[in-house]
């Protein structure tokens, strides 16, 4: 009898003692499930090992330990991660918004020289484009039997209205045929010349009406060119045009007359003043952007078009709100992340929302409250230490 008792307790020990186990296996396996990532792209989770299928490289174990979003971290690897905090509280938010921008050339200033009759372009004076010309210089010579007709036309009312000084319709037509010399280009000297030697010439030459850089030239010697046909592009680089794009949430700090300072690139210890001329009423249809535009002084012709530059003017400041460093704020492609410090040692994520942001500094709309203890050095650590203990996935110990 005595026997049987023992082989019975003999029993029921092992047996508790096999649950006792078995409960452990469960709640191990509960809080520590093995996994397969990859070391270069967290987001692939396997649940057996095998390749990346994005870069083929063996994935490795991780044991996802639970489905919060905290880490516990020791005194040591706080110091060794350098990992910092600050408590943080609403202040005032302002600074000046920047806008990538680019110089181009102010077609107002831009000179286009046609021709004003049919001829030969007999000679070329200036044959290359980029190059610097002066108000007066010489362009090219033309040869016309228009203008040759022209001439004529005036010599002959000339010597009748010599012949009959007291007839005033000769008077009045050599006005008219000096004025025809006049609109082909023929300035009062020459007409003045014209009229005392009476040596007609079918070539005029033509001279820059004001300085500035030829971009375009649209003929060469010996060529044939029409009436109003576009031969010379002159363009004045004393004044400049700086254009950025302005996006829909930005419109409310750009107005037109605002100051803003203009920096180029290479001259960036030479800002420039100037204030906002243009707004463009109407958004570009394929970016959603809209351009803005201001004039700038070039009178040491130092800028050139097509240099990259940037605008700042004054941003519409915010009273009373949370802001962090930039490199506070973790950006991934699920939402913007920042680590809070829970209690000692342990660390969780938020999902917040971006407000206003500048050069050093960004707005939180949303996700955090006033005395909030926020990681703002070893964020990266942070979560690289979360990727590879919980399997790299932000958004899944989140209530969405």
């Amino acid at each position: 009898m005595k026997t049987l008792k023992f082989i019975l307790f003999l029993i029921l020990t092992v047996g508790f003692a096999s649950c006792q186990n078995r409960d452990k296996k469960e709640k191990i396996t509960t809080h520590a499930t093995l996994h397969y990532t990859c070391p270069m792209h967290p987001q692939i989770m396997e649940d057996k090992p095998g390749s990346c299928p994005i870069c083929n490289m063996d994935l490795v174990p991780v044991k996802i330990q639970d489905k919060d979003t905290g880490l516990t971290l020791s005194d040591t690897q706080i110091q060794l991660g350098n990992i910092r905090t600050i408590e943080i509280g609403t202040q005032n938010f302002s600074d000046s918004k920047s806008l990538n921008a680019v110089l181009v050339t102010n077609p107002e200033n831009t000179q286009v020289i046609s021709s004003k009759f049919a001829g030969r372009v007999d000679q070329l004076y200036e044959q290359e484009t980029g190059v610097k010309v002066n108000k007066g210089q010489a362009l090219f010579r033309i040869y016309s039997e228009e203008l040759l007709s022209l001439q004529k036309d005036y010599l002959l009312n000339d010597k009748q209205s010599e012949a009959f000084p007291n007839e005033p319709i000769y008077q009045k037509l050599v006005k008219a045929a000096a004025q025809k010399l006049s609109l082909y280009g023929y300035s009062k000297q020459q007409i003045a010349r014209l009229g005392k030697s009476g040596n007609m010439d079918p070539h005029i030459t033509v001279y820059a009406p004001e300085g500035g850089l030829i971009t375009e030239i649209n003929l060469t010697e010996g060529q044939y060119v029409m009436e109003g046909s576009p031969l010379f592009k002159i363009e004045n680089l004393n004044q400049l045009w700086v254009e950025a794009d302005l996006y829909p949430s930005e419109i409310k700090d750009a107005q037109l007359g605002k100051k803003i300072k203009v920096s180029v690139n290479g001259f960036e210890n030479e800002p420039i003043e100037s204030r906002i001329s243009f707004i463009n009423p109407q958004f570009n249809g394929n970016s959603q952007i809209l351009k803005v535009r201001a004039v700038i002084s070039n009178s040491k012709q130092q800028f050139q078009p097509g240099l990259q530059a940037s605008i700042s003017f004054p941003y519409q400041g915010n009273e009373g709100v949370i802001s962090l460093p930039n490199d506070a704020v973790m950006r991934e492609e699920s939402g913007d992340i920042v680590w809070v410090k829970t209690k000692k040692g342990h660390f969780e994520f938020r999902m917040v929302t971006l407000g206003a942001e500048n050069e050093n500094s960004v707005v939180i709309t949303k996700g955090l409250k006033n005395g909030d203890q926020v990681v703002i050095s070893g964020t990266y650590l942070l979560s690289s230490e979360y990727t590879l203990k919980k399997g790299g996935d932000f958004m899944a110990g989140m209530n969405m």
